[in-house]
């Protein structure tokens, strides 16, 4: 079976503010034509954007109940420049087309976590062993720098991805440090190391969409699925993020997901949505992607290339390159953090590995050979 990383969403549920009718008719409105904000080949990007949307004029880019979440927090004014780098997302990997920076990149504060949730690689041991140099967190400069590098260059944000971000001492410092900077910055986060002081630093940055990784509705089953977890605690902490936002930060606009992986029979997006609504303005399952133990499985069979390496690009805590997440040991580490990211976006090494999903010798690669995402 394929992940498709575009669409991972089995089931998103949104507020839905505003129809899709509407948002429609403030986007026909936009006129960027004589804007010296933009240059020629977004002017082009954005009159397509309106034609496919207005006139569907096919089917490549559409307004999803998560697009119209994001639109609704992003000022109008702002618009045409979220729906460019949103359709360099969406559109761009489908296409192999390779722009001059990654439509996405995700940062990774710290590659440490507290949990040892049973669907993820943080269950290998070899991994998380300290002696073996994958345990580490990002230092407060070099997160600097990756933000300076990306403003203006790159929209979309994620700090996230091997371990629980909160569990850098630095995370306070790091988020305050991105605020104005990014139209779509994003966090992950278990929620229990969240705080009163957290709390405050999140609804004070640039933050725009916190998730909060949950994938049960019961203690029991959340402590099966996500062990050394505590839904208690959790619900405790999101409860106080809610009281803070609403008592010190009621105009801040931030979309809130509890997002689960969808991993056993035992799970019900009904119960999760139930469960979950009132606190959060979006519930959502995603694919399990079994990438836990990666490095041992079977190949299989899959050519098809991975949309990821035309869609986003990795920087780890250590400064390390690396195209994807699956590949939770940098075994195809591209390069070492210079300072250039279009550089390294379009760097020798990340190339051949791009050629070689495109020549059909994916398999050829270790862990691609084994990796279900396209």
């Amino acid at each position: 079976m394929v992940y498709k990383k575009k669409n991972s969403f089995i089931n998103l549920t949104g507020e839905k503010n505003a129809s899709v009718k509407l948002i429609l008719n403030k986007i026909e409105k936009l006129d960027i034509s004589n804007s010296k904000q933009f240059n020629d080949k977004q002017k082009k990007i954005f009159l397509k954007i309106k034609d496919e949307l207005l006139f569907k004029t096919n089917n490549e880019f559409n307004l999803t109940n998560n697009i119209i979440d994001e639109l609704n927090i992003t000022d109008l004014d702002d618009w045409p420049n979220y729906l460019i780098h949103r359709y360099r997302y969406e559109v761009y990997p489908d296409k192999k087309i390779l722009d001059e920076y990654p439509p996405y990149l995700q940062i990774e504060p710290s590659s440490i976590c507290n949990y040892r949730c049973v669907f993820c690689f943080e269950t290998d041991k070899s991994f998380t062993t300290k002696k073996n140099g994958y345990m580490g967190t990002m230092k407060i400069d070099l997160f600097k720098d990756i933000i300076d590098k990306a403003k203006g260059n790159i929209e979309f944000i994620s700090l996230a991805s091997r371990g629980e971000p909160l569990v850098n001492p630095e995370f306070e410092e790091m988020i305050k440090y991105t605020d104005g900077k990014f139209l779509n910055l994003k966090i992950n986060t278990n929620a229990s190391l969240l705080n009163e002081s957290k709390c405050h630093a999140i609804l004070s940055s640039g933050v725009k969409t916190l998730v909060f990784s949950a994938d049960a509705a019961d203690e029991k089953l959340y402590s099966k699925l996500r062990v050394n977890g505590k839904l208690k605690i959790v619900l405790k902490n999101i409860e106080l993020f809610n009281s803070i936002k609403e008592k010190d930060y009621k105009k801040k606009k931030i979309i809130t997901r509890v997002s689960g992986v969808k991993y056993s029979d035992e799970q019900n997006f009904q119960e999760m949505e139930k469960f979950w609504k009132s606190l959060v303005n979006q519930v959502a399952f995603v694919e399990y992607n079994p990438w836990e133990n990666i490095y041992i499985q079977k190949p299989n069979n899959i050519n098809t290339s991975c949309s990821d390496l035309w869609r986003r690009m990795f920087i780890w805590w250590d400064g390390k390159v690396n195209p994807c997440d699956t590949d939770y040991k940098s075994t195809l580490q591209i390069k070492q953090y210079n300072g250039d990211l279009s550089e390294t976006w379009l760097s020798e090494n990340y190339q051949l590995i791009r050629n070689k999903h495109l020549n059909d010798k994916r398999q050829s690669l270790k862990p691609c050979r084994s990796c279900n995402v396209i």
